[in-house]
Formats: structure tokens, C-alpha cells, sequence
């Protein structure tokens, strides 16, 4: 699937990896995928993809183990992609990475903090982006710029502030 950020292509890969009825379609998650690129205030080559994987809570388990030594499953996981594999030639994809979304542990977060299922599976794609763009939530003033750009992003595509009556979003912080 090809979308334009700025004049230029992005191709979202999307990898269905679990068989979680309710989810999202390839166009909501190219939609969030894409709107959070073209806000993130990065430049980004031509031809950038972007591959986003559902799975299940095994496989978001094993990643998270495998990548950060925790061993649950978690909402979002972000692999950027290694610097010479992002700059691409102009003829060649720029892989700016990946990511894993469990969509169990989407869902059930939804229903623990009264969301809609859309708006956090919205959330935690465009969360995960800015995270393979280099925006990171390790201490409170990157917290802030990042969820400030998340909400603002959120916003654009019609969904509501998800830090809304919530005092703990430490569930957010594990991505």
C-alpha cells in the first residue's frame, strides 16, 4: 500500500500475525502510519516503508524478552532500522523499520482505560512510528514532546487526547 508524505512514497507493509477477530483495517493502519510521518517534524527519504505487525501475546512476549529483557507481552514494540539500511539509494526502499502491536494486549488496554478499541490501536501505531523516528519517552521533557506530538497527531486524525483522565500511562511507557 503506497501513501504520499510530502510529494514523496511510503509504502505501509502490514503482517497480520494473529487471528484476534475486530481489528483495524490495512487502510486505518496506513492512515495512522502515514499521518504520524508526515507530522513528525523528520525529514524522511523517498520511498521510506514502514512494516507493522499485529501479533499475538506469545510473539509480543518472545520479542520483548528476546529485545528487552521483560518477559510479558506488551502493547508496542519499535525496531528501528539500522542507519545504512534507512539511507537507501534513491532507487531502493528506505526501510525505517518495524513494528509489533499485540493486538490482545491493544484491546485489553482499551476496555482497562474506557477507550475506544480504534483510537488506542490509532495511538499505539502512531506511537510506535515516532519511535522509529528517533522520539523516545526516557525522562520526563522527552515524555512530553512526545506525547505532546502524539496528541497533536491523534488530534489530525480525529481521535481524542488518549492521556486524558489518566494519572498512571506507565502502560504506555513499556513500548
Amino acid at each position: 500500500m503506497t501513501k504520499l508524505v510530502d510529494g514523496d512514497p511510503v509504502r505501509i507493509e502490514l503482517q497480520i500475525a494473529t487471528n484476534i477477530e475486530g481489528l483495524p483495517s490495512a487502510q486505518s493502519f496506513s492512515d495512522w502510519a502515514t499521518c504520524a510521518l508526515r507530522n513528525c517534524g523528520r525529514a524522511l527519504p523517498a520511498n521510506t516503508r514502514v512494516t507493522i505487525r499485529i501479533v499475538d501475546e506469545t510473539e509480543s512476549g518472545s520479542l520483548n524478552s528476546t529485545f528487552r529483557n521483560v518477559s510479558r507481552a506488551t502493547n508496542v514494540l519499535a525496531f528501528p532500522a539500522p542507519a545504512e539500511i534507512f539511507r537507501a539509494g534513491p532507487e531502493e526502499e528506505a526501510e525505517l523499520g518495524d513494528l509489533a502491536i499485540c493486538a490482545s494486549v491493544v484491546l485489553r488496554e482499551a476496555a482497562e482505560q474506557a477507550k475506544q478499541p480504534l483510537a488506542h490501536f490509532a495511538h499505539m501505531t502512531v506511537h510506535g512510528v515516532l519511535h522509529l523516528v528517533g522520539y523516545d519517552h526516557g525522562d520526563s521533557a522527552e515524555a512530553r514532546e512526545m506525547e505532546s506530538l502524539e496528541k497533536k497527531i491523534l488530534a489530525e486524525l480525529g481521535y481524542p487526547d488518549p492521556y486524558r483522565d489518566q494519572t498512571d500511562d506507565s502502560s504506555l511507557r513499556q513500548a
